[in-house]
């Protein structure tokens, strides 16, 4: 991966051996702030505003709770474009 692509960042989910990991034309995303997913983008292409609203429990390996836990995330209440770690659950 060249040096501008790992600036516009990873997006959560993407596989590790993807050749273009980073945001895709016509999606959108929310950034990941804090915890075990800090820096991702997560692709909210086509959620409702009440899912945006919610945030997402997000399947991760690395929290707390290690493979199969969740990593919570909330919208900031002042930039609701980034989200904020709340917590992990197993």
């Amino acid at each position: 991966m060249d040096e501008e692509a790992l600036m516009r960042g990873r997006v959560y989910g993407a596989d590790h051996d993807d050749p273009d990991p980073g945001p895709q034309p016509g999606h959108v995303y929310r950034e990941l702030c804090a915890g075990p997913l800090d820096g991702l983008l997560l692709d909210v292409t086509g959620w409702s505003t009440e899912e945006l609203a919610d945030g997402a429990a997000l399947l991760t390996e690395i929290g707390r709770h290690g493979p199969g836990g969740r990593a919570h995330y909330e919208p900031r209440a002042q930039d609701p474009l980034r989200w904020d770690w709340v917590g992990d659950t197993p």
